[in-house]
């Protein structure tokens, strides 16, 4: 069992915990990538899983990379140039690889400080509700460095050009009113109700068919980077698979009695 990151069942809904206290959650550390895999794996096998919760334990959601090791140039950090770019793209960025295979709606549930990496990952989610304790920073600059982990990529598309340009330029803090008027979150919650919230947005979710979440999600996905006439494509030969599920018959017998 990976302790890195926790796994919970609710009805059919995963709630996946990132557990490292030690390093703040940090994401960079090889037994949360491994477990990541894992999860992400899993939870595509089970078609019975409609929506994934990922939060974070204790006070803080992610601290994203190990600053302590970077102080102290060790790990990684003791790499040359090019040995450090290639434990980049086998490090860090098989978070983004495995969170963009995910095929169930990811709700993140932001219990705390995002920083960096940790940032980057909850912008990774499909939707974000957060504690009114959460804050976000796009904070590489303040060391020197830049997103290493696709975080120029899911920034922009999460809150625009602008804002991300304003968070990654100056590292500042954004709190979780600011997040909320910027879009980045859905809603701004007390703490103690942030997972009950979270479970009760994926239990509406959930009351959906599941091969039709993950392929809408698919699309969702597609539409980022595509263009128009190919997710209208990828939409006309997904839609037939939809139109033969018995669960699209049951769902209009369900319609004919209302």
């Amino acid at each position: 069992m990976h302790t890195a990151l926790q796994v919970e069942r609710h009805q059919s809904t995963q709630i996946w915990t990132i557990h490292l206290p030690h390093v703040g959650n940090a994401i960079t550390e090889p037994d949360f990538l491994d477990a990541l895999d894992v999860a992400v794996d899993a939870a595509n096998a089970d078609d019975s899983i409609t929506a994934v919760i990922l939060t974070g334990a204790g006070k803080t959601f992610s601290a994203g990379g190990n600053v302590k090791e970077m102080a102290d140039r060790r790990g990684l950090f003791a790499l040359d140039a090019v040995s450090l770019r290639r434990a980049y793209v086998e490090g860090i960025q098989r978070v983004p690889r495995a969170v963009g295979r995910l095929e169930v709606p990811l709700i993140g549930a932001i219990n705390g400080g995002a920083i960096g990496a940790g940032c980057d990952l909850a912008m990774m989610c499909d939707i974000r509700i957060a504690s009114d304790r959460a804050f976000f920073a796009e904070s590489f600059v303040q060391l020197g460095l830049i997103p290493g982990d696709g975080g120029s990529w899911f920034l922009p598309r999460a809150v625009g050009y602008e804002r991300a340009a304003e968070m990654t330029f100056t590292g500042d803090r954004v709190d979780a009113a600011t997040a909320h008027q910027w879009g980045m979150v859905s809603e701004v919650v007390p703490p103690d109700d942030l997972i009950r919230t979270a479970t009760a947005l994926a239990d509406r979710i959930g009351k959906n068919p599941g091969h039709a979440l993950r392929m809408a999600k698919r699309l969702l996905q597609e539409s980022r980077t595509s263009t128009l006439d190919t997710v209208l494509g990828m939409a006309a030969a997904m839609q037939p698979l939809a139109h033969i599920h018995p669960e699209h018959d049951a769902r209009l017998a369900k319609w004919r009695t209302k």
